[in-house]
């Protein structure tokens, strides 16, 4: 346990901002997921509204270094290509 006072105010922000990164990690599963069975689907606005919605979540993530700006590009290049595979499929 922290000693001083401002090592305990430390713990207690920690803690919170823990449990914010967590909520926003879990945005971006969800939103994900929900990309995912976009893809599945034949609708195209459907695709590209939770296409946009995931892409606005990752920026926000990475501008806060939630997650690595790297990492947010590499998972919009991925799911982008994983549309595009089955934008071409359905055809």
């Amino acid at each position: 346990m922290p000693q001083r006072r401002t090592a305990k105010k430390d713990l207690r922000k920690n803690k919170k901002n823990h449990q914010e990164n967590l909520k926003t990690k879990q945005k971006i599963k969800s939103a994900i997921k929900k990309l995912k069975k976009a893809a599945e689907n034949k609708d195209i606005s459907l695709r590209q509204q939770a296409l946009k919605e995931v892409y606005k979540i990752l920026d926000k993530a990475a501008s806060k270094k939630i997650i690595h700006k790297n990492k947010a590009a590499k998972k919009k290049s991925r799911l982008c290509k994983l549309l595009d595979k089955s934008t071409t499929k359905s055809k």
